[in-house]
């Protein structure tokens, strides 16, 4: 098993990986943000499988966080991501900010169609832009044949695959699965936050995502299915920001009983903001 390399420098990372291209080698990225669990090991793994070789970044982008959100105390525990990826990744990309973001840096991909349906956005207004401003630079800098994202950030991936075909960049997207503890709770670096109360109580959420779906396929009426998912999450102490059945493929409402249905949601259980979604 060979060891995996780890740079933080863009000129050094594209010396790796051009090495690799010009082999004739088949290149996959999986962005992160670090603070790894069980749901980004499984992206690494698939990607393994759409490749010879596999680069991880970790990176906490500054540009997806609002000034009153978490960025300062983000998780951050590198050596353990490292081992985590140890002999499973050929390749860690962690660069520092300035490396990103250098002195003068201004340009922003400014987002539309799946970031402007009023989910995530309407409480995180910048935070596409964000994203889709890091993930490019990543795309432009490792310029991989394949890139993986986790199907639980479901508008984002949608955002992403926007952005991909508008603007033309030679990269196939593919979303893994959103893995789940034992109780149903998706998976999400921002769990360490729960206490273990809280985390079998935030399994209500995913609870309810199911039963929603179910109702639904069973011939319910979805408004009157979320209006009552909705209700559920609200008296088990949740603060819902939105609980949404939307078209999967545009995120926009719709009335369509032709159309592939997505359940979204994000709820706060005390001050840990969580998302989750399902497809009906």
């Amino acid at each position: 098993m060979s060891a995996t390399q780890v740079v933080d420098r863009v000129v050094t990372l594209r010396e790796s990986v051009g090495g690799w291209r010009g082999a004739g080698q088949r290149i996959a990225l999986v962005p992160t943000m670090g603070a790894l669990h069980e749901g980004h090991v499984s992206l690494v793994r698939l990607a393994k499988a759409h490749a010879d070789k596999v680069v991880v970044s970790i990176f906490v982008n500054p540009t997806q966080f609002a000034p009153t959100e978490d960025l300062a105390k983000y998780p951050r525990p590198f050596e353990a991501d490292r081992q985590a990826l140890s002999g499973l990744a050929d390749l860690i990309f962690s660069p520092p900010v300035e490396e990103m973001y250098r002195p003068g840096d201004s340009t922003r991909i400014q987002v539309a169609g799946p970031a402007t349906v009023r989910l995530e956005d309407r409480f995180r207004p910048t935070h596409f832009e964000g994203v889709a401003t890091v993930v490019a630079k990543l795309f432009h800098q490792v310029q991989p044949d394949v890139a993986l994202f986790g199907e639980k950030d479901y508008q984002q991936f949608r955002v992403l695959v926007q952005m991909v075909q508008d603007l033309h960049m030679p990269v196939e997207l593919l979303a893994g699965p959103t893995i789940r503890a034992p109780s149903g709770l998706a998976l999400s670096s921002r769990n360490r936050y729960l206490d273990e109360e809280e985390r079998e109580h935030a399994a209500i959420i995913y609870q309810t995502l199911r039963s929603c779906a179910e109702g639904i396929r069973a011939g319910d009426t979805p408004a009157s299915v979320m209006e009552a998912g909705f209700a559920v999450l609200s008296k088990a102490d949740f603060h819902v920001d939105y609980f949404e059945a939307r078209d999967a493929e545009t995120l926009m409402p719709t009335e369509d009983p032709e159309r592939a249905l997505h359940l979204l949601v994000a709820a706060r259980l005390n001050t840990t903001r969580l998302i989750d979604n399902i497809a009906v």
